[in-house]
């Protein structure tokens, strides 16, 4: 057996008080048993991670599914390629936390950990495992306006009306800001 979690959850619960060792005694062993439920779980979190594909993104937009209650990402390669990923479900821990963490970051540049999760013999679904900071919203011209693009339905010319009006340079980098002011600027079908 390891000793080192029933060490851990004995510091944990702190020092014994004279004659409550069987009430101290009790409360170790339930922190053993909890920090040891603990390591099963990070275990496999640390499992999922180092099997995950990892690509570096910009995170474009965390929605709900309707569906499935699950966290829907839309990342954005340095190509401008757009790619939707997956939370686990809203209502669990792993789930919320995932979401909250990636509504935080939207509109930064993030490490993505995506793995395929088997949701039948034949299909998978690709699913955020982890998101690291990059850095700020800074997008290559040429992202911003593949972004913009698809924004306008693929109509090349409503993409450049509503970029021209938003006074945008040709070449560089946008902040995500500016990408929002030419969004802004794209004309009705």
């Amino acid at each position: 057996m390891d000793y080192s979690l029933v060490i851990a959850a004995a510091q944990a619960a702190g020092p014994c008080p004279p004659g409550d060792e069987p009430s101290w005694g009790r409360r170790v062993q339930a922190l053993t048993v909890d920090l040891h439920m603990i390591a099963q779980q990070a275990s496999q979190d640390i499992a999922r991670l180092e099997s995950s594909r990892r690509f570096v993104a910009f995170l474009e937009e965390v929605e709900i599914e309707a569906s499935s209650r699950r966290g829907l990402l839309t990342l954005r390669s340095a190509s401008g390629e757009a790619e939707h990923v997956r939370t686990e479900q809203q209502e669990t821990d792993r789930g919320r936390a995932l979401i909250e963490r990636a509504r935080s970051l939207k509109g930064r540049w993030v490490l993505v950990f995506r793995y395929n999760e088997q949701t039948s013999a034949t299909q998978s679904v690709r699913m955020l495992a982890h998101l690291m900071d990059l850095g700020d919203g800074a997008i290559s011209v040429a992202v911003a306006q593949k972004i913009l693009t698809d924004d306008a339905g693929g109509v090349v010319s409503r993409a450049q009306a509503a970029w021209a009006a938003a006074g945008l340079p040709t070449t560089g980098t946008v902040s995500v800001e500016q990408l929002n002011s030419a969004r802004a600027q794209l004309p009705q079908p």
